[in-house]
């Protein structure tokens, strides 16, 4: 699914089921020692993910891939990406910090959101979209979409600059026919100077899921300081 909402300058991977022969380095294990059993086995197979993509930009030597602040993969120097996971999918995407400024990918199911928890993430103006979309569209959970399109934008963004992103910052707007969506950040986003303030993904729905990405190119991100 990844591969056909990604460019191509974007190496991703990605399973329906927790691989027998996905492991973790010794660094990667102490990050979940204490962790329950569902979060040890997407940890491990989002990592799995994370070396098979890496291999397909290039990477063949297999390598750690650990924690930084608020839980974001710490990639090689000359690497961009992102994981996700979520019930039945495992998947990470990763491009050349030459070519891509950043990565974003989400992965949800395709289930309405839990009672009350689109009045918190989405704007007014998104909540009609939602309901329009779904008025249209029932096939697809729009307002899981939507969190789903949210939390992508969040991934791209806070590798760049290092802090928090809101769901009120960013105003989401879906084109149901092309399968993309737009993202417009507010004016008043700290750290967002220098970050485009208009930028695009892709959606797409199948296997139960919605899955959303966002790969900024170097070309619009080019006045962003990486931080790495």
């Amino acid at each position: 699914m990844l591969e056909k909402i990604l460019p191509t300058q974007v190496a991703s991977y990605e399973t329906y089921e927790d691989p027998a022969e996905a492991t973790l380095f010794p660094e990667e294990e102490a990050l979940i020692c204490d962790s329950v059993e569902s979060r040890r086995r997407e940890f491990t197979s989002g990592r799995y993910c994370a070396r098979q993509a890496l291999a397909r930009l290039g990477y063949s030597v297999p390598q750690p891939v650990l924690q930084g602040r608020r839980g974001a993969p710490v990639w090689p120097r000359s690497v961009r990406g992102s994981i996700t996971h979520c019930r039945g999918y495992r998947a990470a995407a990763v491009g050349s910090a030459s070519e891509v400024a950043s990565v974003g990918i989400d992965a949800e199911p395709n289930e309405p959101l839990p009672d009350g928890v689109l009045e918190v993430v989405a704007l007014p103006e998104e909540q009609v979209m939602v309901k329009e979309l779904l008025a249209d569209a029932p096939e697809v959970h729009w307002d899981r979409m939507l969190f789903s399109a949210k939390e992508s934008v969040y991934k791209t963004w806070y590798p760049l600059r290092r802090r928090p992103l809101e769901f009120e910052d960013a105003l989401i707007d879906f084109d149901r026919v092309e399968g993309t969506f737009s993202v417009r950040l507010g004016s008043h986003v700290r750290g967002a100077q220098d970050f485009p303030r208009e930028i695009a993904g892709r959606w797409i729905t199948g296997n139960g899921l919605v899955v959303t990405a966002i790969a900024l190119s170097v070309a619009s991100g080019s006045s962003v300081d990486s931080g790495l």
